[in-house]
């Protein structure tokens, strides 16, 4: 349990966090990876929503191997499409896990959103999930139409390492990033990893343990994007951290970075959240703010504002 300036007052937040840990246990990355997957998907089905009304849904695969899952809302207003990609530490998460949140980003935003089922760690390490990403990034962009890439936690460090990747291939087309809560690639020694180090629902040594499973190596860009010389000519971005979260520096870093570099960025830190409130927004007044901004910053990226 973190101290009293790592938790935070909102009571919606707080009963999130309380009802997540009787699904998943704040030592879960001390249990066998099947048992963390298990209890991972218990917890994402305790938080499961109502589909947007119309919304149909279609999977398929991508090289005859990668899983994923296209959504499409009743009412289409772009040509732009939404890539989503989820997180859980590159260790745990699938196309069920945030099959609500995809549903009800695509429904605001009025556009198609298609998410990925990438491979997982242990049995899968860097690059796999990365090129699985890469793969369908390109898939998607064949046909010339815009895309956003996002994604949360994890997905967020897919999402951002997927921008730097097509700058230096020289592949165009994104439109722009959305990156919620990520992990970039700080140094685990300084900032919100002390302040917040013992926050709830993720601590700094959950952070090195994810690193340590994925095993990516320490000096790739992409797998850290921090740790990137040059961050002109990236997709705008809107960023989002939560306040009450040790990866909360990385997000603003990042952001910065960007800004000096003249990318247009929107950078949010919201201030009663903790990590992964996406799941929270139906019983956190602070997460439903914090995903409304977040559903008008894609719908403004995607071009439906």
């Amino acid at each position: 349990m973190g101290t009293n300036n790592q938790i935070p007052t909102e009571p919606g937040i707080l009963a999130f966090h309380h009802r997540c840990e009787a699904f998943y246990p704040a030592d879960a990355v001390d249990a066998p990876i099947e048992q963390q997957r298990a209890w991972y998907d218990a917890l994402c089905a305790e938080f499961d929503a109502p589909s947007p009304d119309k919304l149909t849904r279609q999977d398929e695969t991508v090289g005859g191997r990668i899983p994923v899952r296209r959504y499409r809302p009743a009412a289409i207003a772009t040509q732009t499409r939404i890539f989503y990609i989820h997180g859980g530490g590159f260790v745990v998460g699938s196309l069920e896990s945030h099959d609500a949140i995809c549903a009800e980003i695509a429904h605001a935003a009025k556009a198609e959103l298609v998410s990925i089922d990438y491979r997982l760690a242990p049995e899968h390490v860097w690059p796999a999930a990365f090129d699985d990403c890469f793969k369908v990034l390109q898939w998607l962009l064949a046909d010339g139409r815009p895309l956003v890439v996002a994604g949360d936690s994890a997905g967020g460090n897919l999402a951002a390492g997927m921008a730097l990747k097509a700058r230096a291939e020289d592949i165009t087309g994104i439109a722009g990033q959305v990156l919620i809560y990520p992990g970039l690639g700080g140094d685990l020694v300084s900032g919100s990893y002390i302040e917040m180090g013992e926050a709830l629902g993720l601590t700094t040594a959950d952070v090195a343990y994810y690193r340590d499973v994925l095993k990516a190596p320490a000096e790739n860009v992409f797998a850290h994007p921090l740790k990137a010389g040059d961050f002109s000519g990236l997709p705008p971005a809107y960023i989002t951290s939560a306040h009450f979260d040790p990866l909360r520096d990385d997000a603003a870093l990042y952001a910065q970075r960007l800004i000096a570099a003249g990318v247009n960025v929107t950078y949010r830190d919201e201030p009663q959240m903790i990590h992964a409130w996406l799941r929270a927004r139906h019983m956190s007044e602070g997460a439903r703010d914090g995903f409304v901004r977040l559903c008008r910053a894609v719908s403004d990226l995607v071009g439906t504002l």
